[in-house]
């Protein structure tokens, strides 16, 4: 009934304190799962060149077919072997980015002014463009997400998205879950036949039964993941990371 898998990377199939950091049955698993065809997307925060650089460094047994990168853009490898875009979507989106922004010019600056006057956060610019941060704590972090809440309202369109520490500014119809819908699409998988899982406040888009019919989350998952798998009928694990992945796919399997 699965045909295609969409997991976050850092967090949910990655163990950084663990070793190895990410658990051998996930991927005994996953190579059960490709012998009745089904498909793997990497879903991830992550920037292309930087998961990329993920993939290499942990030396992965299985490569992705699909990488869905900055929670927003849509990938396939191609004949050679690269990543490459996967339809007109990743095209898309810049533009409606570029536009965005250009409409945000206002809210940027005031977004910057308040962080060098009330916070010890640091910026992150994207050439002049002020596209995120990075808090110094989680508490930080609250404080500036209720800010980003109530002034993201003055432009409609404009939203962010937050993981940890840092925070991504975007488009409201860019997501994690958008991405996972357009990647449905352009596979011919529906709604019913996709799994996803995450971990953090970014995964939420794709984590509330839009565009995936089976969700669940790790052990390890903040309280919003938590309630928002259990609203959409997924599978909160016990298991931490790569183990409650395994953990969540065995349950489905079970009853299919």
């Amino acid at each position: 009934m699965i045909k295609l898998l969409s997991t976050d990377f850092d967090g949910t199939i990655v163990d950084h304190e663990a070793t190895p950091r990410v658990h051998p049955d996930f991927f005994t698993l996953l190579a059960q799962l490709r012998e009745h065809g089904v498909l793997w997307a990497v879903n991830t925060g992550r920037v292309l060149w930087h998961i990329e650089e993920g993939l290499r460094e942990l030396e992965f047994p299985a490569v992705p077919d699909f990488v869905l990168t900055s929670e927003r853009e849509v990938f396939h490898r191609g004949a050679d072997g690269r990543w490459q875009d996967y339809g007109d979507w990743n095209a898309r989106c810049a533009e409606e980015h570029a536009r965005l922004f250009s409409k945000a010019s206002v809210l940027l600056a005031d977004i910057e002014e308040y962080l060098a006057k009330h916070t010890k956060a640091h910026p992150i610019y994207e050439g002049q463009r002020l596209i995120g941060l990075a808090a110094e704590s989680l508490d930080e972090m609250d404080e500036i997400v209720e800010f980003l809440a109530r002034e993201s309202k003055r432009v409609p369109g404009f939203q962010f998205m937050r993981n940890t520490i840092y925070v991504r500014f975007c488009h409201e119809a860019y997501s994690k879950g958008t991405a996972l819908g357009e990647l449905g699409r352009l596979t011919g998988i529906s709604r019913d036949e996709i799994f996803a899982a995450g971990d953090h406040y970014n995964d939420l888009p794709m984590l509330d039964g839009r565009h995936a019919a089976w969700v669940a989350c790790p052990g390890n998952a903040v309280e919003a993941v938590k309630r928002t798998v259990s609203e959409a009928g997924g599978y909160v694990a016990d298991g931490v990371c790569s183990a409650g992945i395994v953990e969540a796919l065995r349950h489905f399997r079970a009853g299919e």
